[in-house]
């Protein structure tokens, strides 16, 4: 029996003991090679001696002071170390405790900006179908994950969602990549329009997608249009890099990779590594302008605010990402993971598509590879393969609703930093024996056809 209400109240998980690097050890002594990081979140592993140190030392300094009191050198360190590494016009940090209160400050942020610069008409988000941007009210509101939204969906403010950037699904037969993305800008744009951009707050947009979708990255130029649109219409561009950034595709931010600067970035998971929950909002120079000069007081906060030990973490994560060259193992490791999934799975009869960047990967999976048939949902192909690759002692994380909140199904991979190649093989050997298992335990017949 269990004192705790876990996410499955049917279904008691292992209780983890120990962290050895890239793996898990529970009470059995049974060892999990940490293929996801979690939530993409253990970008150094579980043990991480400078990190552990770095905790050790900011406690017995001091472990706790409220905001509204004072700032700590620990934190004005780490929000220096942040925006010297931002993409340009990046100059102020907001530390929260996790990603969904990264969405929930940006979205205040963004709807003060616009009441203190005279346009308090601005009452409406856009953000796009597929996506994930957090659990609490707010970022579920402008999230477009049906299945976490549904039983919620009274409780959520109005937002207008336009279609995610999806290409295996999305882009047409005879349609360039480039032309694909020119297609959603200017979807994005009439739905400006059809608003009345004087309206419009804010486009949100994971950088790369992350759980709901399955790793989806922009097309070449998509993310350079949906800059120029806002900007046409002054609307303000909000990336979420919750799951995508701070190195997990190869860069410390992942727009970097496609020469876009936003107004508002979110930032969480591999920003402390899972040693503390903390979770960060940057904002624009002209936006802090805007809050200065104007009634100078951000209207929003929670108790453990830039919590001392929480950025003492984070920045010993981020110093220890650069001291040992990290990213560069990344984009190393990242593209042999891509080849060995491709080497394996490339001609897998019910893997359709294999996408991603640098340790952020993700295999969609299909009943018939050439129409791209998703799996019955009532299957759960989703589930099973997670109790499968646990069982042969990997973690992975896969998701259902992967098209369109209710068909398909996916498996994103996010391993540690720190992974070598002999870990490399280690998980695309369990992973394949998971799949399987997984398909063979499968009832017949598996397909369904799309509604």
């Amino acid at each position: 029996m269990s004192a705790i209400l876990h996410r499955s109240s049917r279904d008691i998980p292992p209780r983890a003991v120990s962290g050895d690097g890239p793996f898990i050890v529970d009470d059995q002594g049974r060892r999990y090679l940490d293929a996801s990081g979690g939530a993409a979140v253990s970008c150094l592993g579980h043990s991480h001696r400078a990190v552990i140190d770095a905790i050790h030392a900011q406690v017995e300094r001091l472990s706790y002071a409220h905001t509204s009191f004072f700032t700590t050198e620990v934190a004005e360190s780490l929000a220096a170390h942040l925006i010297e590494r931002a993409p340009a016009g990046l100059s102020h940090a907001f530390f929260v405790s996790g990603g969904s209160e990264a969405i929930e400050a940006a979205l205040k942020m963004a709807r003060q900006y616009y009441v203190e610069i005279g346009q308090p008409q601005r009452s409406v988000f856009v953000s796009r179908r597929q996506s994930y941007h957090g659990n609490t009210l707010g970022a579920l509101a402008v999230g477009g994950n049906a299945w976490r939204r549904a039983q919620f969906a009274p409780l959520l403010i109005d937002t207008v969602q336009v279609s995610p950037c999806y290409e295996y699904r999305g882009r047409a037969s005879g349609e360039s990549a480039e032309q694909y993305g020119q297609r959603l800008v200017r979807e994005l744009d009439e739905t400006f329009e059809r608003i009345g951009s004087q309206r419009v707050i804010g486009f949100l947009a994971e950088t790369v997608g992350g759980a709901t979708g399955g790793v989806l990255e922009p097309v070449p130029g998509y993310l350079r249009g949906v800059r120029e649109v806002c900007d046409r219409h002054g609307v303000l561009l909000i990336l979420d890099e919750v799951m995508c950034g701070m190195g997990r595709c190869g860069t410390l931010y992942a727009c970097e990779q496609e020469g876009v600067s936003p107004d508002i970035v979110t930032i969480a998971k591999g920003l402390g590594a899972g040693y503390q929950p903390i979770g960060a909002t940057l904002l624009s120079q002209r936006i802090f302008d805007a809050i200065r000069d104007g009634s100078g007081f951000f209207q929003h906060g929670h108790t453990y605010l830039g919590h001392a030990l929480a950025c003492a973490a984070a920045l010993a994560v981020q110093q220890t990402i650069e001291r040992e060259s990290l990213l560069e193992n990344v984009n190393r490791m990242g593209a042999l993971l891509e080849r060995r999934l491709r080497e394996t799975f490339g001609d897998h009869p019910h893997v359709g598509d294999i996408r991603g960047r640098g340790l952020f990967r993700a295999l969609e999976f299909v009943a018939d590879r050439a129409d791209k048939t998703p799996f019955d949902p009532s299957l759960r192909l989703h589930a099973r393969l997670k109790k499968a690759a646990m069982a042969h002692g990997l973690m992975t994380y896969p998701m259902g609703g992967t098209v369109d909140g209710v068909q398909g199904d996916h498996v994103l991979l996010a391993p540690p930093f720190i992974i070598d190649a002999a870990h490399i093989e280690t998980i695309v050997e369990r992973l394949s024996a998971a799949i399987s298992d997984t398909l063979v335990q499968l009832p017949t017949p598996s397909k369904h056809s799309p509604s």
